[in-house]
């Protein structure tokens, strides 16, 4: 029997899909688990698999299954045509990247990715500087490749959140930064300090069981999910097998706590994609900023609310109570939410948060398109570190270096953290909007309606909407910093600023 056109479309596409799910389980494992002398043989590995998976996205048989539907497209309903186009997408892209340019691409990405370890753990840049050049140059080809060569930044955006361009990040981020930069400066001149400090001593094994409580409860499906260390938290896979990571510091229990909660966001919403569609572009995240948007929804609206804390605060005692003994409820929701000019990203509050990454914005903006030599990228960051933050890190590990980022070549990933958040404070508006009660549930450890709320809105879409469309849809308005401002006014007003309490 002949199969087919658009199943034969949808099983070449999942086949592709199984090789580059076994390319990230192989990726996550180099970040979780392999031992520092097999780095060589990971990165060996790493090219023949991204090969593979290269060669089953770009089979013939995606083509002649493309040009059938499309030359049929009005017999087609509405998801499968946006499934046709996407895929086409898709096609074409990988069509243009020949297989050597793939396989060199990802042992570049091993490699680069041991050698920022260790340059991080020195704070030695000029050891990572040749890798990064390697990317950066990598980089350029690749967008050459895709037609881009004269909008290098253009495509590196684009390749992320499909449609954006530099022009418009650059709006809606000179938009934010007018309104957050003087918010900042109220906040951090109130003179109210947290007690966040003090919280020394934390007992790793009891933040992992309070962490992985709070996970599970917020909804995260551990039958088809885990949580492990890394160097640098992240999540991967899909949402058939999710991985997530974290890192611990007993002198710092809120930043594990947080970034467990942050990757189960994003972890969440890969669980919350269509399952039938998995592999497919409509079983697919729309982006990084919608996806930055879920992670950052729970990290921040809700895990540090008031409601989240009213339900999880005694577990929280029980486990460290020898160290918060003198502590008030009141000091507890102010180390939670303390506000400090910090030089890690990852690390900081979400009043600075988004300058952290509007300065990297702005560097790879000029790194791509401004004549910034990576030679010059440690001064450039300082010096902008200064302007933006108020800081000058003690070194290049606390710096340029603090990011996995760029040893993956991820250039133009950075933006979605801010649109993410932009777009989680509009979606946190419209979902008190369709459930005034909501957090009345947090107070009593209840957080399916919201989980049910996004994976209606946002989830069940997959890709069949871009960034602002979905936006749009959920929300009635395009995205705006407007949100943002208000969600960060309502909640660290009242805490910083005496006029407000």
């Amino acid at each position: 029997m002949t199969e087919a056109p658009y199943g034969k479309l949808v099983r070449l596409l999942q086949h592709a899909d199984r090789i580059g799910s076994v390319f990230s389980l192989l990726s996550w494992d180099e970040q979780v688990n392999l031992p520092t002398a097999s780095s060589a043989r990971r990165a060996a590995q790493s090219a023949t698999l991204a090969e593979l998976h290269h060669r089953a996205a770009v089979d013939p048989g995606i083509g002649d299954a493309l040009a059938e539907l499309e030359a049929a497209s009005g017999e087609l309903d509405e998801a499968s045509r946006r499934q046709v186009m996407l895929a086409r997408r898709d096609y074409d892209r990988a069509r243009r990247l020949p297989a050597e340019f793939v396989a060199a691409k990802a042992a570049l990405d091993s490699e680069a990715f041991h050698a920022w370890c260790g340059a991080r753990k020195d704070s030695d840049f000029a050891a990572f500087a040749p890798y990064l050049r390697r990317q950066v140059n990598m980089a350029r080809e690749e967008a050459t490749l895709m037609g881009f060569g004269d909008r290098v930044y253009d495509y590196l955006l684009d390749k992320h959140d499909p449609g954006l361009t530099a022009d418009y990040v650059t709006k809606v981020f000179g938009e934010l930064r007018a309104s957050v930069v003087p918010f900042v400066e109220r906040i951090l001149g109130a003179g109210v300090i947290s007690r966040k400090a003090e919280m020394k001593g934390f007992a790793v094994a009891e933040q992992e069981s309070f962490l992985r409580e709070v996970v599970g409860r917020l909804g995260f499906d551990f039958t088809r999910g885990r949580i492990d260390v890394a160097v640098h938290p992240f999540c991967s896979g899909d949402g058939a097998d999710t991985r997530l990571t974290t890192r611990f510091s007993g002198d710092d229990p809120l930043s594990s706590l947080y970034g467990a909660i942050h990757e189960a966001g994003h972890g969440m919403y890969e669980q919350g994609l269509p399952r039938e569609w998995l592999g497919t572009p409509l079983g697919s995240a729309v982006g990084m900023a919608v996806h930055e948007s879920q992670s950052r929804l729970w990290e921040n609206q809700v895990g540090r609310g008031r409601a989240f804390w009213t339900f999880f605060e005694g577990a929280y005692r029980a486990r460290f109570g020898d160290r918060l003994a003198d502590w008030s409820s009141a000091d507890l929701m102010l180390a939670v939410n303390s506000v400090a000019r910090e030089p890690i990203r990852v690390e900081a509050d979400e009043v600075t948060y988004n300058l952290h990454v509007i300065l990297r914005f702005e560097i790879e903006r000029r790194l791509f398109d401004g004549g910034l030599e990576v030679a010059e990228l440690p001064a450039a960051w300082n010096d902008l570190s200064r302007r933006l933050l108020g800081l000058i890190p003690e070194d290049d590990a606390h710096g340029v270096l603090q990011d996995v980022h760029w040893s993956g070549g991820a250039f133009g990933y950075f933006p979605s953290y801010t649109l993410g958040n932009m777009m989680a404070a509009q979606l946190w508006f419209a979902a008190l909007k369709a459930m005034p009660d909501l957090e009345e549930d947090f107070a009593r450890g209840e957080f399916g309606r919201l989980l049910g709320w996004l994976r209606a809105e946002v989830h069940a879409h997959g890709r069949r909407f871009d960034t602002r469309a979905l936006v749009r849809k959920v929300t009635g308005e395009d995205l705006s910093p407007v949100h943002l401002m208000r969600y960060l006014e309502e909640r660290y007003a009242p805490l910083y600023l005496p006029a407000t309490r």
